[in-house]
């Protein structure tokens, strides 16, 4: 069978290809958002298959396997690890034009050497045998240095006490693994029960009793304290919608009183109030530290109430959320930067309709202080497709700088998605030396490396301080 994945996967020009091979291939990455566990880092996890490092934890390939009619016991279930990978095996032929059919076989060829075969049913037991092999040597360290990875940052709440990358730090392993304060729980207020729950945790944590608003202000503080203390400099916030909402401090304080007594409902428009206030005062904290403050926008999470019940959050039941947040979004920032607040900011949305507002909204609030100050962040979760990479490209070019664009991350749980960084490399490459090929760009091969040097490593360096 001729290779699927050649040295010029997805490089359709001699520019593409110089531009890829000579600027972008051998740059280290910056993957400045994921979700990796710090604790599999520090323990340097291995795996017993190719199933655990594939399947256990990815909610990407599982909602393509219920859409194939997969039984939900070979995806999340007690099936054996062998029976999952078949399933998921079988599922493969299905996904042509899906980018994980791209994403997986770039794994199996960087991480097993496997390029030789196309993933389905009927080569499962060879890929299996084959994979379970290489993977003997590897792990999760391994998988990073493999990578040429320089820097993390993971998600981490402000309840963590960091162990994990203390040890990472003070151990011989040079791969910079800094953590980020991620406070969502902070601003779910809805759930009276798991609201508590998390206020209790966060008590524990900070050393400060919560019984007012403020106090939870004060406890936030204290654990932001902690993680720059401990090498943060990242911040991010997911959030279904940009919040803006203003109201006296009494009505916040009467809000958070009905979130933690259940003495009756919080309405919406006072959640909204509430999660503005708390918005606004962490984009504070982080300005004040001088940190980078992500806001990754608009997911509907959690839609199947019914799985929700069985398998709790972040197995496969999100989508693209659509809301208009155009004029909350300006006003957040407007109301920030008035106030010398506004610190560096990448506005990630998950909606393509938003491409163009997210993109124009960049230039409203650039200054001097830092080149690409506010960034409009690439494209993430459901947009990270060839085609979604493109569309938020093609905004980002038309209506603000690509030269100063931070460029990608993997947004993963998986140690071996360092892939999609090569993903996009190889798109960035491809666009810039078809442009080139049609005159669109100069031909000018030192004019625009540079650029893709600086999109695919330097500019995400630099902006980061990593």
């Amino acid at each position: 069978m001729e290779k699927f994945i050649t040295d010029d996967f997805l490089l359709e020009s001699d520019f593409a290809r110089q531009l890829y091979h000579d600027y972008a291939e051998k740059l280290p990455l910056v993957d400045f958002h994921c979700h990796l566990d710090p604790a599999e880092i520090s323990q340097d996890k291995k795996w017993d298959n190719i199933s655990q490092v594939w399947l256990a934890a990815d909610h990407y390939k599982w909602r393509l396997m219920r859409s194939n009619g997969v039984p939900e016991e070979y995806i999340t279930g007690k099936a054996s690890d062998r029976e999952k990978f078949q399933k998921f095996a079988e599922t493969m032929p299905m996904m042509l034009r899906n980018p994980m059919y791209h994403w997986c076989h770039l794994e199996l060829a960087r991480f097993f050497g496997i390029d030789d075969v196309l993933l389905s049913g009927d080569t499962a037991e060879e890929v299996w045998t084959r994979a379970n092999e290489a993977l003997k040597k590897l792990s999760a360290r391994k998988c990073m240095k493999m990578c040429n990875v320089e820097a993390i940052c993971t998600a981490d709440d402000p309840i963590s006490d960091l162990r994990y990358h203390r040890e990472i730090a003070q151990s011989n392993f040079d791969v910079k693994v800094r953590p980020t304060f991620r406070p969502d729980k902070a601003f779910a207020l809805e759930d009276h029960f798991a609201y508590i729950k998390y206020l209790e945790k966060l008590e524990v944590a900070s050393g400060i009793e919560i019984r007012c608003f403020d106090d939870l202000l004060v406890a936030l503080k204290h654990r932001h304290d902690y993680f720059h203390e401990n090498g943060c400099r990242v911040s991010d916030y997911g959030v279904e919608t940009l919040w803006h909402k203003t109201a006296f401090n009494y009505e916040i304080e009467d809000t958070f009183q009905k979130a933690i007594t259940s003495s009756e409902k919080v309405a919406h428009d006072e959640a909204v109030a509430f999660k503005s206030a708390i918005l606004r005062e962490c984009a504070a904290m982080d300005a004040d530290k001088g940190w980078v403050r992500q806001l990754h926008i608009g997911p509907m999470r959690n839609n199947n109430k019914l799985m929700f019940k069985q398998l709790g959050p972040d197995v496969g039941f999100d989508s693209i959320g659509e809301s208009n947040y155009s004029h909350s979004l300006s006003k957040h920032l407007n109301n920030l930067n008035s106030a010398g607040k506004l610190g560096k900011t990448i506005i990630y949305n998950i909606n393509p309709k938003d491409n163009e507002m997210v993109a124009s909204m960049l230039g409203n609030f650039q200054d001097s202080s830092c080149p690409g100050k506010i960034q409009m962040g690439s494209a993430w979760w459901f947009m990270d497709s060839l085609d979604g990479m493109r569309r938020q490209l093609d905004a980002l070019s038309n209506m603000s700088l690509l030269g100063r664009f931070v460029g990608m991350l993997t947004d993963s749980r998986s140690f071996l998605s360092y892939a999609r960084h090569e993903y996009f490399r190889r798109l960035l490459c491809n666009i810039l030396g078809g442009e080139m090929q049609r005159g669109l760009l100069p031909k000018d091969m030192k004019l625009v490396g540079s650029l893709v040097e600086n999109v695919c490593y330097y500019n995400a360096k630099n902006y980061f301080n990593l």
